[in-house]
């Protein structure tokens, strides 16, 4: 079982830039891998996906031109690059991940099996 572990999180004011990155202790080359978040009182929201070969990537309308999903297949590691940030991003992320056999499925968080511990992001002013 593939076992996930995020980092990058922490603290940035509104217009800075983070960078989250998910290592994999195994290779994650055939898995669709993804971010969700999970704001305070909040559903789990899916923010980006990308798929196995990291051709294709869907975004989440709130967060679409200011974060940037991309992976690094011969690192197993999952990256999220978010620029711009906005109050309302303040939450809890989860890198998460799926084997379709190199293929990605629907972007919701039930059909993702593998999921990491979380790192929390804090905007503020």
């Amino acid at each position: 079982q593939v076992q996930l572990v995020e980092s990058g999180g922490g603290s940035a004011q509104v217009g800075g830039s983070l960078r989250l990155s998910c290592a994999s202790s195994l290779s994650t080359r055939m898995y669709c891998m993804a971010w969700f978040r999970q704001g305070s009182g909040k559903k789990r929201e899916g923010v980006a996906r990308i798929n196995p070969d990291g051709v294709s990537t869907v975004y989440a309308d709130s967060v679409k031109g200011r974060f940037t999903i991309s992976r690094d297949n011969d690192k197993n590691t999952l990256y999220l690059d978010m620029n711009n940030l906005k109050r309302e991003d303040t939450g809890m992320y989860y890198c998460a991940a799926v084997d379709l056999g190199g293929q990605c499925g629907p972007f919701a968080s039930q059909f993702f099996h593998e999921w990491g511990q979380g790192t929390q992001v804090t905007v503020s002013s």
